[in-house]
């Protein structure tokens, strides 16, 4: 078997990206600290052609050359913005017609297996700090929460595998 090599994968440039249709998924990363992260969830967003991202709190910004490490030029692809605090961010989304989700670890979530989105509505998926996860503040304003489920000794994924996770979820729901 043969790798294919990058001229070979077809993928559109950035202006090609931005004018395609955009699954109806906005991610909201609440007070993230770790910029690797933050680059990281832009590459899998632009992976999956979701709508945006929104930056809440202390989430950093791009430019920045720590984003950029694992973003991998995603911040050129994908729409962001930044909110001084996610509650301001959930209720713009909520006026915009956004179910508000929170991938969080809660009591009444739903499995993310068992979650079926509909095809009729646009979600904000909402990641939490990287030890406090979803503040309480924002977990009193969702819609739903859904839950990952996991089956080792850890107490949770990291934010990046938990979004690779619920946005391929998502992806595959909504799009295959």
């Amino acid at each position: 078997m043969r790798k294919l090599k990058l001229d070979e994968l077809n993928r559109p440039d950035v202006e090609e990206f931005k004018a395609r249709e955009k699954l109806p998924v906005i991610a909201v990363l609440d007070n993230v600290r770790s910029m690797h992260n933050v680059g990281s969830i832009f590459r899998t967003a632009d992976g999956f052609a979701l709508e945006k991202v929104i930056l809440c709190g202390i989430t950093a910004q791009p430019p920045h050359r720590e984003i950029e490490k694992t973003a991998l030029g995603a911040t050129q692809s994908v729409e962001w913005i930044h909110f001084a605090d996610t509650a301001s961010a959930v209720d713009d989304l909520r006026k915009n017609g956004y179910e508000i989700v929170a991938i969080e670890q809660a009591e009444n979530s739903t499995m993310l297996n068992t979650f079926v989105p509909d095809q009729n509505k646009k979600y904000a998926l909402i990641f939490g700090n990287e030890v406090d996860g979803v503040s309480d503040d924002v977990m009193s304003k969702i819609d739903e929460c859904i839950e990952i489920p996991q089956f080792g000794t850890k107490h949770s994924f990291n934010i990046v595998i938990s979004a690779g996770i619920v946005f391929w979820d998502f992806f595959a729901k909504l799009r295959l």
